[in-house]
């Protein structure tokens, strides 16, 4: 009865419905539009503001561009006497990435079950937390000088400036890891003033090493590159040699240790990227 008086309603009054449906489609656009308008609008006046603050130029790319392509002319080309050199620099460049990111993978783990929220009480938790972002928020550059006033120049000191970050990034990543992890073993686990370290539970460490496996070679590559320019501040590997050319105007060796540098982390992120798709 009532559906009848409704059609009765809807077919004698073609004209509201018509209005009704047009103005609630419009109100909807308005709604839609609005956060979409004010978003373009923060977004603008941030980029105005940063482009203000990091001194954008274009005009210099311009009235520089003869100096610029004069620059790239002196690159020109590679001297490859010292081939032999910059190879041996940089396979020391890759066992300093290669061993920092070892070491902090396996320093990782137990710093990640500390800041576990379902394992550890809060006293623990927050204070390891706080102390692995502190780590990994210094980037390695500020650590190498820190170590290598220390410690003098070399790779030991470069070594150490990419395990500290790298420790605090992979403990928060793989504690993510086991907290997203949905094979319920980790409430099984809880370390309390009186038991100590629980066990962990085994179960989860077959789902959990691919990810960490994974998590651990990205952050080699990361490395690699990080490690090239280290030596610059003293920090060992082909970033000495490197610093050295630009400085002395070398042009033609520059290109030649930036290519062993672009060729080997090319064939590194290849191998890396096929351990990565077997581990998935």
């Amino acid at each position: 009865m009532l559906n009848r008086h409704a059609s009765v309603v809807t077919h004698a009054l073609p004209g509201v419905a018509m209005n009704t449906q047009t103005s609630y489609r419009s109100s909807s656009l308005r709604k839609y539009r609005r956060p979409r308008v004010l978003g373009w609008a923060v977004a603008s006046i941030v980029l105005f503001w940063a482009w203000r603050g990091a001194e954008i130029q274009p005009g210099a790319l311009i009235d520089n561009a003869g100096d610029m392509a004069r620059l790239a002319g002196d690159f020109f080309p590679p001297r490859i006497g010292n081939l032999d050199v910059y190879v041996a620099q940089m396979l020391v460049t890759v066992q300093m990435a290669l061993l920092s990111t070892l070491l902090a993978a396996i320093l990782a783990i137990p710093c990640a079950c500390l800041s576990l929220r379902e394992m550890t009480p809060w006293w623990v938790h927050r204070p390891v937390r706080g102390l692995m972002r502190a780590c990994h928020t210094v980037h390695e550059l500020v650590f190498a000088m820190l170590f290598v006033f220390a410690l003098g120049q070399g790779p030991f000191a470069g070594t150490l400036a990419l395990l500290v970050p790298t420790t605090g990034l992979l403990a928060k990543r793989f504690s993510n890891a086991m907290e997203a992890s949905e094979t319920g073993m980790l409430k099984s686990s809880r370390i309390t003033p009186r038991t100590g370290f629980g066990t962990l539970g085994l179960g989860a460490l077959p789902y959990l090493a691919p990810a960490w496996a994974s998590m651990s070679l990205t952050r080699f590559e990361t490395n690699l590159r990080s490690a090239t320019v280290l030596g610059m501040v003293g920090g060992g590997g082909i970033g000495v040699s490197l610093w050295e050319t630009l400085r002395g105007f070398q042009y033609p060796e520059t290109a030649t240790i930036l290519l062993v540098i672009v060729g080997s982390i090319m064939l590194l992120d290849r191998v890396s990227c096929g351990l990565r798709k077997h581990w998935r």
